[in-house]
């Protein structure tokens, strides 16, 4: 049974008391007509902030000890809360997003689907790491002693929500997900671009808590910008943070956590150009072919994806002139379209600028329509190797619907991999003559990135087991991480031995009987039990 409250307060949700923020207010700004949402927001007071903190340690004593299936039962009741919000949360998301119908409808299911992704794991319960050394009181020169290994969750997670994936990457994403997942409560910093959509999504989980029979603390919600972030992160109750947005916003977070008497993790996923490598036989078979579904993929959200194509390399030969003019035409004729806010439309506006100005750098094609305020025209620059080279400005990230074709020899295209930053993807596409040349790029692009893909398209993440969305920096802070998938419950864990332990002491995990059935590694080797 669902009992999601749907009434917008403007309210922060501090564990089960609805808190009205105070400082200056905001709303929400519907970015297709420019018109203020209702309800006025406040930023949350420091001492909310506080007290949201101190309610999650309080929870996490006793939810890190929850079972496993109470705990499974627990997201899965947070996935039927949002999808009782039917109508109402597709409603508001439109609103204060700009996005299609389509497009969130799709992310509900995506989000719902991770939370029930992260169910299944929590019950297999190979996360946990069991490990057990068996004892050898007769081993010479010292006796072994019994050891048995086990995952803990971290304490109390502060999650930042993403302005450009309101459901998926916000107050129920992914991170809240992993992070409850692991055992450890979450207090939500809402983006203060969709505060409605993060109250209705904070009220769902709310709800889930109170169904689940779990304190209180182990969800809370607080509003507002830098400061209420920062007074989170400073906050010694909270033990790591969980961020996507950018590079300079992930870095602040990083380097607050750093500074605080006891270090804390700070899982930030950045910045990142997604360079697509286009080899000769490619662009020999189907270079035009190719340069349309390239714009496909760059327009895709009005280029507002984390994924999106902003670097193509082509290698110089047959076909390079026919991807560039089918590029040049799809995105001729691609309209401007509405962005998620004006912040981020301003951005993109100062980077088409820089590009639009850069000393060998041709404006190959523009889309239709004009830019104001909060809208983003596509663009398509094309520039050199020997440019590209030269100038470090032209790898940074421009976030919208903006890209970059470097034409290069088809030699040069690992060299010119292995100069590129940390990125999240990495695109080639190949034909079967292209092998050698193929393989000489993936040994340097899986160097740089989290995720490499061959004859597709970067945007678009399978949220899934293998599934790696994370990389080397700026791309993310912790490259050894993913955002996305079942392993990003690992983010929220850390390994503790046990020694010599009583097996009446250990977690049901641990003991000799195996009583939860789950994957152990007993001396060395996997068992199912």
């Amino acid at each position: 049974m669902t009992t999601t409250e749907t009434l917008l307060t403007g309210a922060a949700l501090i564990g089960g008391t609805d808190v009205p923020g105070s400082g200056e207010p905001f709303q929400a700004v519907n970015p297709a007509t420019g018109a203020a949402l209702e309800p006025v927001f406040r930023p949350t007071a420091e001492d909310d902030v506080a007290r949201a903190a101190e309610l999650a340690h309080a929870a996490f004593k006793v939810y890190r000890h929850t079972g496993f299936e109470q705990r499974a039962t627990f997201l899965e009741r947070i996935a039927a809360e949002l999808e009782a919000l039917g109508d109402t949360l597709v409603e508001r998301v439109i609103a204060e997003t700009g996005l299609p119908e389509p497009r969130v409808r799709g992310e509900v299911g995506r989000t719902t689907g991770q939370l029930r992704l992260f169910a299944a794991v929590v019950r297999e319960g190979s996360w946990t790491g069991a490990r057990l050394d068996t004892p050898d009181p007769a081993r010479t020169p010292l006796p072994k002693p019994d050891l048995r290994q086990r995952r803990i969750p971290l304490g109390p997670v502060a999650v930042f929500a993403a302005s450009n994936f309101p459901l998926a990457f916000s107050v129920a994403g992914g991170d809240t997900a992993s992070a409850l997942a692991a055992g450890a409560p979450v207090v939500v910093k809402a983006h203060p671009a969709h505060p409605g959509t993060s109250e209705l999504v904070g009220r769902a989980v709310r709800s889930a808590v109170r169904g689940c029979d779990l304190p209180e603390g182990t969800f809370s919600l607080v509003h507002g910008g830098v400061e209420p972030g920062l007074a989170l992160v400073r906050h010694p109750r909270i033990a790591a943070v969980g961020f996507t947005g950018s590079r300079r916003g992930g870095l602040a977070l990083v380097a607050a956590a750093a500074a605080r008497p006891v270090p804390i993790p700070v899982f930030a996923e950045m910045s990142s150009v997604n360079p697509v490598f286009v080899l000769p036989g490619a662009l020999a078979e189907r270079g035009a072919e190719l340069g349309a579904e390239f714009v496909a993929s760059l327009t895709t959200g009005v280029g507002q994806l984390c994924t999106s194509p902003g670097l193509v390399f082509l290698a110089e030969g047959p076909g390079a002139d026919e991807f560039v003019a089918a590029a040049s035409a799809a995105v001729g004729a691609a309209a401007a379209a509405p962005m998620l806010n004006v912040g981020i439309a301003a951005a993109f506006t100062d980077g088409v600028r820089r590009l639009t100005g850069s000393a060998g750098v041709r404006t190959a094609a523009t889309g239709t329509g004009t830019s104001d305020t909060c809208t983003g025209v596509p663009h398509l620059f094309v520039t050199d190797e020997a440019r590209f080279a030269a100038d470090p400005a032209l790898r940074e990230e421009v976030f919208g619907p903006s890209s970059i074709v470097v034409r290069a020899s088809a030699d040069r295209l690992p060299a010119l991999a292995a100069e590129l930053e940390g990125q999240l993807t990495a695109t080639v596409h190949a034909a079967a003559g292209d092998c050698e040349q193929a393989g000489a790029l993936l040994d340097e692009l899986e160097l740089i990135a989290g995720r490499v893909l061959f004859d597709g398209w970067p945007t678009g993440v399978e949220v899934g087991h293998a599934v790696v969305h994370g990389g080397p920096f700026p791309a993310t802070s912790a490259p050894a991480t993913t955002s996305v998938g079942s392993l990003a419950i690992e983010r929220f864990l850390r390994p503790v031995a046990y020694q010599n332990v009583p097996d009446a002491l250990l977690a049901p995990e641990l003991r000799a009987a195996n009583p939860l059935g789950i994957p152990r590694r007993v001396d060395g080797s996997l068992t199912g039990d």
